[in-house]
């Protein structure tokens, strides 16, 4: 008799959606390594060998009044993180060049904060127009909660995506943060996609919540149409509430990116903030379904090097060109 595993591959690969309770069994599979190989089969079946690279720019840091419980840069938490109001255009400008050196295929400007305001706006139109003037990557923007006009703004400003992590299920969520809704951030992803902007959200793993609760969390991203789906694994930061939680082990992770893969097969799905704890193994991730990643230094932890990265996933077979379908 056929198993589980090859009864939900047969499914996906004919263009069939998995429901909840399937997902929930495959988290819980005897032998996991199974379910992270057929993961792989579906990447490469649908998304082929090649590689998604992004980076980002810490535009603007610290002074948060948000209480996320995960963040170094919340204004409530004491954690030595840098404070600035914007970024030097010089100094972001070394990033971005050499982050197109590199064939790096996005670039995003990432502000702490609620949102972004009209004169913050002003002064960032200038860094933008500097980085599509000098470089081939596209441009991105993660500037907390979007108004229609403010999204409007932006595209017109060049950004052709958007990003705005859910950070976990809509039921686990007000355990994480209290001072805005997970609805609040759905609401802004509406706003960005009638903008004419693509979206890019996911969440982080290892914060106290269960696999069900990730699985909740990547149902709800299908839901919603993304284009991309990004997965940090918790770094917990002294002095933030989730100081203390234990690190994932390397098997949840990957079970928890196969079971993404298996429920949005179609999707880029990037390893973000948090593999650097992984050390060497953080590569596997990239054997479980996942096919891009944020490349570089994060916003408040360090990475790897582009250069060991690239080396360790051209070993792996992955190809670097852009590919992505079109939203310029």
């Amino acid at each position: 008799m056929p198993s589980l595993i090859s009864t939900s591959l047969d499914k996906v690969l004919a263009g069939q959606r998995l429901d909840r309770d399937t997902a929930l069994a495959l988290a819980a599979w005897p032998e996991p390594e199974e379910l992270w190989r057929a993961a792989d089969t579906i990447r490469v079946h649908f998304q082929g060998r090649d590689f998604h690279l992004c980076s980002i720019i810490n535009a603007r840091s610290g002074n948060c009044p948000e209480n996320c419980r995960f963040c170094a840069q919340s204004a409530r938490y004491r954690t030595g993180s840098p404070v600035y109001d914007l970024v030097d255009t010089d100094e972001a400008m070394t990033i971005a060049l050499d982050n197109d050196r590199h064939g790096v295929h996005r670039l995003s400007l990432v502000t702490s904060g609620h949102s972004v305001d009209d004169p913050t706006l002003d002064r960032l139109q200038e860094l933008y127009r500097r980085i599509r003037a000098r470089t081939a990557m596209r441009s991105c923007a993660s500037m907390g909660f979007l108004t229609p006009d403010k999204a409007h703004r932006l595209r017109n400003m060049g950004v052709s995506r958007y990003h705005c992590n859910l950070e976990t299920s809509r039921s686990f969520f007000p355990r994480i943060c209290t001072t805005h809704t997970w609805e609040e951030k759905v609401e802004t992803l509406r706003h960005a996609r009638a903008a004419g902007m693509s979206l890019c959200s996911g969440g982080i793993i290892g914060m106290g919540e269960s696999m069900a609760d990730r699985v909740d969390l990547a149902l709800e991203l299908r839901e919603l149409g993304v284009d991309s789906i990004p997965i940090n694994i918790l770094t917990p930061i002294p002095g933030t509430p989730l100081a203390d939680l234990p690190l994932l082990s390397l098997a949840e992770v990957l079970t928890t990116i196969a079971l993404f893969r298996f429920l949005n097969p179609e999707i880029v799905i990037r390893i973000a903030g948090g593999r650097q704890q992984l050390g060497a193994d953080q590569y596997r991730c990239f054997t479980a379904g996942a096919n891009g990643a944020i490349v570089g230094n994060y916003l408040t932890t360090t990475g790897a090097s582009i250069d060991e990265d690239l080396e360790a996933l051209a070993a792996l077979g992955y190809r670097f060109q852009a590919s992505e379908p079109a939203i310029p």
